[in-house]
Order: C-alpha cells, then structure tokens, then sequence
C-alpha cells in the first residue's frame, strides 16, 4: 500500500520520510537537557537533590549509550530503521511518564537515565541514517529541516513543561510531556518509514548526469562512496570527525544542560531563564536550515570549524551576561552554533562514506557524542557546586571549542582504494 502510495504522490517519497523523521526528533526532546533544564530548580527545590546529582542522570544515559550504539547502528542497517524508531517512541513515552513518580535518586536515573539512551542512540542514529539513505544530492538541506523538526522540539517542549510547572507542578509535566511522545509520534514512524528509496523500486535524489566530487563539500552522486563499516574505521579522518564531535557536544551538554539555573543566578528571574532557552531552540532550527544550506556549497570541514568558532564565540559571552537582552543574544548566537553540531556531522559522515553502512558507522561513532555529553553535564554541576558560579566552565569549555578547530581541520575526505567498490 505504501509503496504504491509513494509511486502516486507528485513528490519524492523522500519528504514524506523526512516528516516521519521530524516527528521522532521532535519527541526525543523529551528527554532533551533543555527540557531537563527546566526541571533542574524546581526538583532541586522540592526534593532537596544538588544540581550534579540531577544533572548525573543525563551523565549515566551518555555512559550506557556510548555502549548501546554500535547495537543501534547495526540493527538500523540490519532490521530497519522503522523498527528501531517505532520501538524507541513506545519506550520513551514510558520513561517520560515514570518521571513522574522518580521522587529517590534511583528511579530518576532510571527513568531519565533510559530517556537519555533513547535519545542519543535509536533517535539520533535512526533519524538521520533514514534521511542519508533517502537524500543524495539535497542531503545537507534535507537533514537541516531534520534537526530544524528538533530545534521545535526545544523550543515546545521546556516551554509546556515550564507552563505545567507553574499551574500544576514538575510531575504533571512529565505526564503531559509522555502523552505528547505517542501522540505526535508513534503513528508517523510505525505507518511511514522505510530503509530506503531502493527498497521500493525508487532511487535517491541523485540526477543521472551528476559527476562524482571529493572536495567534500557535497554528496557525489554516481561516484557517491561506498565503504563497509571495517574500511572506513580504518581511516583517520572518521576517528578525527567523531572525536571533534564529541568535544564540541561537551561543549553542548555543559551548557544546555544548566542554562536556565544559570540565567536565574545572574538574577534574570525563571520567565527570562524560560525565553532564553526558547531563543536557544529557534535559533538551533535557524542554524540548523544555514548549515545545511551551507554544507551543499563549502567543504565540510570548513563548515565544522565555523561552527566550532562560533560556539567558543557564545560561550565566551555566557560569564559576562547580566540583562535580559545580552541573555537572548548570547542564546541565539549558541542556539546557531548548536545547530551546526546537529547538522554538519550527520551529513559528514554519510558524504565521506556513503549510504552502504551509514547505521553501522554512525553507530561506532556516536559514542563520542554520548560521552562528551555525560562529561559536560557533570563537569558544569561540579564547577558550580564547589565554586558556587559557572563562569569557569564556561571559561574552560571556550578554550577547548578553540582548540577543537585545528582537529577538525585535519578530517580531510578520505580515499578509496582501487579495489574499494564504488556505487
């Protein structure tokens, strides 16, 4: 039935794969660290929990997931990516709704800790393997809608949860948060996705008459890569990419995670702490459709170091904020360089390496995003629990978004061999 449905519809299948997508990473937002941002004060008020030991259930989902990736990875590539993401909404909707009732440390790192795992391995990998699979030539700006679906999801979801909060406390707003997860989501991704264009008699957006490109500023088409998961961990340039990604989301997770308490130290008040995280997420989503606008047009290492400049940028501006509008500028500028960490990777890696084990790839590599994040929320709770200010995080993590440009700079696309296949 779908298959016909996709030889009927006027447009390129693809798109309607990118909805269903865009609808998982809306919900996986969840269990996003801005949403749990907002969590942070009135948990830490109500039950007495420092702001490590909150931000600690983010760190132990980073850990289990940097152990559960590669098993995503190949089972995207294996059984499907639909299977994955249908399995992983039931599952996320359940964490979400038992957060509600985690009032000891032991079920909230379960609860959340499980949320995390979903939403850095089956959501992550599955999601952006799907648009790689499907999008060859409009790659970069298919994957910025991909993530600019996510950035919504930043923006709603701390939003309802700060509303909930305020009329009907914290463990409402887990609940509503759960319902929306299967509501929005489940039907999209169970009805909708498939592995690939092939797979229904259709091919990706490649033009018959494109030539091949290695400069690594877009997708080459008839001469698009085509390496096996051994052959590419055998490169430098994907243990390069996947560090440099892990030290930026470091960066990332340092600071979402504890924006919103910061803001409310600097003496802004919740409802500025509150529209500076939905600054955050809009402009993620505006950054997220730029990078993607740009990976089709500049190499793809230019483009990372671009975005790892810009975060050190914000992250230097973070200690000297004190008015509301220094608190949505600096916001924005993160939010635009957070979107390039979204974005530029996935496409990265699909580019150098092609769509032939994309799963398993993004699956031996997403580790490193799992556990800059796990580093990053602790390493932030711990600077303000033992100097009671964050301001030498955030000194500390724009002297490492500095040094990551020169590692990023050195992932240069990779070469096969002559007797490496090529699609």
């Amino acid at each position: 039935m779908i298959n016909s449905f996709a030889r009927k519809i006027p447009f390129y299948y693809g798109w309607v794969i990118l909805f269903a997508a865009g609808d998982a990473m809306f919900v996986r937002n969840a269990a996003a660290s801005l949403t749990l941002s907002v969590f942070v004060f009135p948990i830490s008020d109500d039950l007495g929990w420092s702001r490590t030991m909150i931000a600690g259930a983010a760190s132990l989902g980073g850990l289990v997931s940097a152990a559960a990736s590669p098993i995503v990875g190949w089972v995207s590539d294996r059984y499907g990516v639909r299977l994955v993401l249908t399995i992983s909404v039931l599952a996320l909707g359940i964490s979400t709704f038992s957060l509600a009732w985690a009032t000891v440390p032991i079920t909230f790192y379960l609860a959340f800790g499980m949320g995390r795992v979903l939403f850095s391995t089956s959501f992550q990998i599955g999601s952006s393997v799907a648009i790689s699979r499907w999008f060859v030539r409009r790659r970069g700006r298919a994957t910025g809608m991909l993530f600019l679906s996510h950035s919504v999801g930043m923006v709603l979801f701390p939003l309802l949860a700060g509303m909930v909060i305020h009329s009907w406390g914290w463990q409402a707003a887990w609940m509503v948060l759960g319902a929306i997860v299967w509501i929005a989501a489940l039907a999209p991704v169970s009805v909708l996705i498939r592995q690939s264009p092939e797979q229904m008699g259709l091919t990706p957006d490649i033009p018959p008459n494109m030539e091949g490109d290695d400069s690594g500023s877009g997708p080459a088409a008839s001469g698009e890569p085509s390496w096996t998961l051994g052959d590419a961990s055998r490169t430098r340039t994907i243990w390069l990419l996947a560090l440099a990604t892990g030290i930026l989301f470091l960066l990332q997770a340092g600071t979402n995670t504890h924006q919103g308490a910061f803001f409310i130290d600097q003496g802004l008040g919740v409802a500025v702490a509150a529209l500076s995280i939905s600054f955050n997420a809009a402009f993620t989503g505006i950054g997220s459709l730029i990078w993607g606008w740009l990976l089709e047009r500049i190499p793809v290492r230019y483009c990372y170091a671009a975005v790892a400049l810009l975060m050190a940028a914000a992250l230097a501006l973070f200690p000297v904020v004190n008015t509301i509008w220094e608190a949505l500028l600096t916001a924005s500028i993160w939010g635009v360089a957070v979107g390039g960490i979204l974005v530029v990777p996935a496409v990265a890696y699909a580019n150098y390496f092609g769509r032939q084990s994309i799963g398993a790839i993004r699956g031996i590599t997403e580790p490193f995003v799992s556990l800059g994040q796990a580093v990053g929320a602790v390493f932030s709770g711990l600077v303000f629990d033992l100097t009671g200010s964050y301001h030498v995080a955030f000194v500390t993590l724009a002297i490492l978004g500095v040094a990551t440009i020169g590692l990023i700079l050195l992932t240069k696309p990779p070469q096969l061999s002559a007797g490496q296949q090529r699609t």
